[in-house]
């Protein structure tokens, strides 16, 4: 028995195999990820994959039983998948692991698009917690989806090809910058200044002030039957563009956009297609949560109620039991320790990366304010399970007391009557356009799961 507290680096206690297996399931993550920018591409690729894996659509009116692999679609953004065991469910109840897919963006105004001084733009609306000055003069890809008059959808998804082209928002040149210098970071770019450069091309004819909005909206009606008015029934935002990139000479890190939280989804959603199917076990893509879980596809909605009943349901049980024999993971990441900012944190509660899957009792702000706290009963479950797997794990807190704070999806699992921990992987520049993380946490992550899920 060790007496004392020793975090370990993954990596120095990987040998060869265990190395190849982390670089190997950095790899499948990338691919993942590079398909997933959005909570709409991230439900999609995993219904692909499930597919793959033998899962079948899931209906409320079924009677489920053991064996039974499905998956279920909520409104394109938000998938839960579903693999039912050979235990009572009743006592056993459901594992559950729940991360979000939706990530800080730049979602479009209703009414976007405007010309001027022979520039077109779209305007937009950034969702999320994001440092807008991080969001100029970088390239910006558009997805989403576009509805037509009489139902008709357009897919949209342009600057992820090399062949495509890119969106672009602009920044005042240094040369002219000493006023913007002399603000706050916070207030050097404006919210309503984050518009994208959408096009250059003055039409031959037509109304000369809006030459160049002109020349757009006739290309985006000829490849995809839009009109303007087709913008304001859509859900279209920006995205940085490009595909995810090993960070170092070693490639230990990762570089991307939307490590949060897809970097803790992959990990679940693998979990689930790899375990055995004692328990029975779901994974969550939860929309929603950088803006408070809300709406019909956040976790603040009944629909995991709905799953949760039916399968109680489908064993004659009753779902309040269920609920209260349920166990969750809320699979979410956080801020790794970054020697830059040493001082928003406090060096013995801290997550540091390559020091595998990360656990916060508790997340919140100030006086644990909106949070979930987990019990000590629940924090002892897991750690036997972690540790009696060789799942390699380390505990802290977000950041020091009063530096700021943030939340989980943990809370509003917790409020069902169902133990619940924050459990995922420590990220540099969180929220940043692109992030970090590393290859070894994610994958100590993934065994975390699969540990939870057997």
């Amino acid at each position: 028995m060790e007496l004392k507290y020793d975090r370990k680096n993954v990596y120095k206690q990987a040998d060869g195999n265990t190395l190849k297996e982390i670089y190997d399931f950095g790899e499948g993550y990338k691919e993942f990820l590079n398909n997933s920018k959005t909570e709409r591409d991230a439900s999609h690729t995993a219904e692909q994959l499930a597919k793959e894996q033998g899962f079948t659509p899931f209906s409320f009116s079924e009677k489920l039983k053991p064996g039974d692999k499905r998956y279920y679609i909520n409104r394109h953004k938000n998938i839960f998948l579903i693999k039912v065991g050979t235990e009572d469910v009743a006592k056993d109840g459901v594992r559950i692991m729940v991360a979000h897919v939706d990530s800080p963006r730049l979602d479009l105004k209703p009414n976007p698009m405007f010309e001027a001084n022979g520039l077109c733009y779209f305007k937009t609306h950034y969702y999320g917690g994001i440092k807008k000055y991080q969001w100029p003069t970088i390239p910006l890809a558009l997805h989403g989806v576009v509805m037509l008059r009489g139902g008709g959808r357009k897919e949209i998804c342009i600057g992820e090809d090399e062949n495509d082209p890119i969106f672009y928002i602009t920044d005042i040149l240094p040369h002219l910058g000493r006023q913007q210098n002399e603000k706050t970071v916070g207030k050097a770019v404006s919210a309503e200044s984050l518009n994208a450069v959408v096009g250059g091309l003055p039409t031959v004819d037509g109304d000369e002030k809006e030459a160049v909005k002109d020349y757009v909206l006739n290309l985006l009606n000829k490849k995809y039957g839009l009109t303007e008015s087709d913008l304001q029934c859509s859900e279209l935002c920006f995205v940085p563009a490009g595909k995810a990139r090993d960070v170092g000479f070693d490639r230990a890190l990762i570089s991307a956009y939307g490590h949060d939280d897809k970097v803790c989804a992959y990990p679940e959603m693998r979990a689930v297609f790899d375990t055995d199917g004692k328990h029975t076990v779901m994974a969550v893509f939860a929309d929603k949560e950088e803006i408070g879980s809300v709406g019909n596809t956040g976790m603040q909605s009944r629909v995991i109620l709905d799953v949760i009943d039916t399968i109680a349901h489908s064993f004659g049980a009753n779902p309040i039991e269920v609920r209260h024999n349920s166990k969750c993971i809320s699979a979410d990441v956080t801020a790794a320790y970054d020697p830059a900012y040493d001082e928003v944190f406090e060096k013995r509660n801290v997550c540091y990366i390559n020091c595998g899957a990360s656990v916060n009792k508790y997340t919140g702000a100030g006086g644990k304010s909106n949070t979930n706290d987990a019990s000590a009963e629940y924090l002892g479950y897991l750690r036997d399970i972690f540790e009696d797997n060789g799942v390699i794990w380390q505990i802290g807190e977000l950041g020091a007391i009063d530096a700021g704070g943030g939340g989980t999806v943990a809370m509003y699992i917790a409020n069902l009557g169902i133990d619940t921990i924050d459990v995922g992987v420590p990220v540099l520049s969180m929220h940043a356009p692109y992030e970090v993380i590393s290859k070894a946490d994610i994958y100590s992550l993934y065994k975390a799961c699969l540990a939870f899920c057997k």
